[in-house]
């Protein structure tokens, strides 16, 4: 009986696993054609945030972003290293991040927009709410 049980438990974790993987290989795949700019690919809701979806102090840090500021904090417009490597590879210099103020926050709080090109005609922005463990691709204007 023991023995059963042991090898339906190891096939259950070898069928979660093989799902999980086949999950992670799908979803980076989606990423990499969402950021090389594929036409045609339909954007991954997962991935991108439509810009009136931010918080509004989001919204006004991408404004702030496109008129050249001001920021509130000196770290605002400083260069973004991806160290974490979750966005596009680029030359270091290429990423600048922005801080989103979290209402009740004593500090800077986790939210940022970091943006990739120039510093007031960025090519394309990201939405982090998780001091960079995750982010979504800012989408301006949601084609329906």
């Amino acid at each position: 009986m023991a023995l059963v049980c042991l090898k339906s438990s190891v096939a259950k974790i070898a069928i979660t696993g093989l799902a999980f993987a086949t999950l992670v290989a799908g979803g980076s795949q989606a990423l990499a054609r969402e950021w090389s700019g594929s036409t045609g690919v339909q954007a991954d809701r997962a991935t991108t945030i439509a810009l009136s979806e931010l918080p509004p102090e989001g919204r006004r840090t991408y404004e702030a972003i496109f008129d050249g500021g001001p920021f509130r904090y000196d770290k605002d417009g400083s260069v973004f290293g991806n160290r974490e490597r979750l966005l596009p590879r680029e030359p270091r210099g290429h990423y600048r991040e922005y801080t989103v103020d979290t209402p009740g926050s004593r500090d800077r709080g986790a939210r940022r927009i970091v943006c990739g090109g120039k510093r007031k005609a960025p090519q394309a922005c990201w939405y982090t709410a998780d001091h960079y463990a995750s982010f979504r691709r800012i989408v301006p204007h949601p084609e329906h």
